[in-house]
């Protein structure tokens, strides 16, 4: 049966305690004390709306399956709340439509970021919001209640780029895995060939998380329509000589997101973040003739030269790579 999804009342409210309390059972350790802790559970609705924000729920048979909530912190960032689906139904997409609708609202009131908090023992749900492009975002919230919380915060961009620090990037990992696969499929020259494994990808990526723990490179990710769509990486494993250079590798804009400037945003925040870390001296190779090297020569990069047959391709034909330098303090 097809869910209903309606706006909530605050006659739901024993309802959406019961759903509350059912979702917290698949948990050891977590307590529910409403009057104690939430006695805003008793007015859920009139909560939300004092506050700027909207509730919904979802109706399946006549009982509330499903329940969401989202309310402006500030002008342009707004939080999604009670993100609640019976067990029974997870993974049937209900979620999702729930996600969705609230984050289409919250834009449509002027949301340009968007924010969340989950307990640190919601492990299903943490992989629900990275499959929506959610990352980690800043420290862990200590909550003080009975159940001993601690609540991840996380966040994403409507549209934008942002660094990624090392729990952001571990949090991105299935995600940036998905891009590169993509990419690898469509002929991307970065040195996989298809059909890369979900399990290799995802060692790449929790390797780069490994490397920005120690200071060795820098992750930018960039997000369209509230996707993470597109990323790059500044190395900084120079030799003890060139403390001034980096180099730029794994320029990925995800296909379904091309050809509406992702790229050159992710290129033109990474000179900054390039200056900023007192490396002017940027280097970085690409396959001859592919968009990529149309790109780097409009944004001023100059080439160095081209090593005919570098790079295997996977019908078995070797290409040439075309390598570009660009001194930013020039």
């Amino acid at each position: 049966m097809q869910p209903l999804i309606r706006r909530g009342r605050d006659t739901d409210a024993d309802a959406l305690i019961a759903l509350i309390a059912t979702c917290w059972t698949q948990y050891p350790g977590i307590r529910m004390d409403v009057d104690g802790e939430m006695p805003e559970l008793r007015a859920l609705a009139a909560y939300y709306a004092t506050a700027g924000g909207a509730l919904w729920v979802a109706e399946t048979g006549g009982q509330i399956t499903g329940m969401i909530a989202t309310r402006p912190l500030q002008a342009t960032t707004h939080e999604i709340c009670r993100v609640y689906v019976l067990p029974n139904l997870h993974g049937s997409g209900l979620g999702d439509t729930l996600l969705t609708m609230a984050e289409a609202h919250a834009v449509a009131a002027g949301a340009t970021r968007l924010v969340l908090w989950s307990d640190t023992r919601f492990d299903r749900a943490h992989r629900f919001y990275e499959k929506h492009s959610y990352v980690r975002s800043g420290p862990v919230r200590v909550l003080n209640d009975i159940s001993n919380s601690l609540e991840y915060a996380y966040g994403k961009p409507i549209a934008g780029i942002e660094v990624l620090d090392t729990a952001a990037a571990v949090s991105a990992e299935r995600r940036l895995a998905e891009i590169l696969i993509a990419c690898v499929a469509g002929g991307a020259g970065v040195s996989f060939l298809p059909p890369l494994p979900l399990d290799t990808a995802r060692a790449f990526w929790r390797n780069t998380a490994k490397d920005i723990a120690a200071g060795r490179r820098i992750l930018l990710a960039g997000w369209a329509n509230g996707v993470l769509s597109g990323t790059v990486t500044l190395s900084f494993a120079t030799a003890q000589n060139q403390p001034h250079r980096a180099d730029v590798q794994k320029l990925l804009v995800h296909p379904a997101a091309r050809r509406a400037g992702l790229a050159r945003s992710l290129m033109q925040r990474l000179e900054q973040e390039a200056q900023r870390a007192g490396r002017p001296l940027l280097t970085l190779d690409t396959r001859a003739g592919d968009n990529a090297e149309s790109l780097y020569r409009s944004m001023g990069w100059r080439e160095l030269g081209t090593i005919p047959g570098y790079a295997l391709m996977a019908d078995g034909r070797f290409e040439n790579t075309v390598f570009f330098w660009r001194n930013l303090a020039a």
